[in-house]
């Protein structure tokens, strides 16, 4: 049985990123987005001249407001807040679901489908039965209908504001962006993560490990395109993923928007590079259930499935997979055979997959599943550092 290689060194992992990031001279995320419009910066950071050292600064967040329910009552819920957006799941049939909004004046809108999802999981969910996920835009509704398919079981939702609840204050580093070695990003803290979600009776609900990188996958978040407020959603994906889903965190390693910011995803340390340990392994997130462990995932913010990312989106996903595939030693137009570390299933796979090259999806949508040959292609046509 074939096996991953060791994983690099933290040093050899900066080294790497910092060498190609130069080489793609990309700096995607210019600003941040968490609430008041607040950046992210570097853990440090100098005064004029580099004599002292800047001070930390704060910014206020919205915080996040969540009705959960589950069973049958959570197929008609009314909230005591505007909902933002509607997180659904179910086992059973993915297709014939469908949500109706409620109305101020208590009336109900018409029933729309409900989208197929980007199912995830962690690596111990049982996939002989499927799971359907969607996470809608609700528009400040102030409830919801559900209409199943036949055989839908296990069936919870969540009505979810990241937007108009009370302002929390969250600690942010002196400089605007943070950068991942060259690579410009958005922080957990910049897009407003109340790392309290991560843990459930006061213990971690999911705690991180650990392993060698060997391959990454594409996803689309299939949520609503020319999205106004990306980093709300992206605090919706956490809530729903952490909380209504159970998985202690958001299934995602990376998540970039339309104008091609990169934010950070699955907690992995405080040590300053997203997504790794010390060590350079890749912290297992829930994008792939029975596949995370050495699987990065990078999701799309958007529908995919018949319109392409936008041009700043694309730029920003071939950058961050030059990096990564650089600093790991990984040829971005390999097949290779993924050997998951924690239980030796295997799957023949390209290097950078899409979605539903792991699970039965239609993520990351077939426009963007179409645009894989051409993107594995950008990514290895990056210019080798010194060359």
């Amino acid at each position: 049985m074939p096996h991953p290689k060791p994983a690099v060194t933290r040093r050899t992992l900066v080294t790497a990123i910092g060498a190609t990031a130069a080489a793609l001279a990309v700096t995607p995320a210019a600003s941040a987005a968490a609430g008041s419009g607040a950046g992210a910066g570097n853990a440090a950071g100098t005064g004029a001249g580099g004599a002292q050292p800047l001070a930390a600064r704060t910014a206020r967040v919205p915080e996040t407001r969540a009705l959960s329910a589950v069973g049958r009552e959570a197929t008609t819920v009314r909230a005591d807040f505007p909902i933002r957006y509607v997180g659904v799941s179910w086992d059973g049939p993915a297709r014939g679901a469908a949500i109706r909004l409620h109305r101020d004046d208590a009336t109900r809108g018409a029933w729309q489908p409900l989208p197929a999802g980007c199912a995830g999981g962690p690596d111990g969910a049982d996939r002989t039965v499927g799971t359907a996920t969607a996470l809608i835009a609700a528009d400040g509704a102030p409830g919801y209908d559900l209409r199943l398919p036949d055989g839908a079981a296990n069936v919870r939702s969540a009505a979810i504001d990241t937007v108009h609840g009370p302002a929390r204050t969250v600690s942010l580093a002196p400089t605007t962006p943070v950068t991942f070695c060259g690579v410009e990003y958005l922080s957990r803290a910049a897009w407003g993560a109340d790392e309290s979600k991560r843990f459930k009776n006061g213990v971690e609900n999911s705690p991180a490990k650990y392993y060698p990188l060997q391959t990454l996958t594409v996803h689309h978040t299939d949520t609503a395109n020319a999205d106004p407020d990306p980093a709300a959603t992206v605090r919706a994906i956490y809530e729903y993923h952490a909380i209504t889903n159970d998985w202690g965190d958001i299934g995602y390693h990376f998540l970039i928007d339309e104008a091609g910011r990169i934010y950070e995803g699955r907690w992995s340390g405080d040590d300053g590079i997203p997504a790794h340990d010390a060590a350079g392994n890749a912290v297992t997130a829930f994008h792939t259930a029975g596949f995370n462990s050495g699987n990065i995932g990078i999701a799309l913010l958007g529908t995919l499935s018949s319109q392409a990312p936008t041009a700043p989106a694309r730029a920003s996903l071939t950058a961050l997979l030059a990096v990564l595939t650089r600093a790991h030693n990984l040829d971005p137009q390999a097949h290779v055979t993924f050997v998951n570390p924690v239980n030796g299933v295997t799957k023949p796979v390209e290097m950078i997959s899409g979605h539903r090259d792991w699970l039965a999806t239609d993520c990351p949508g077939g426009t963007m599943y179409a645009d894989l040959p051409a993107l594995r292609a950008d990514v290895a046509a990056v210019p080798t550092p010194g060359h």
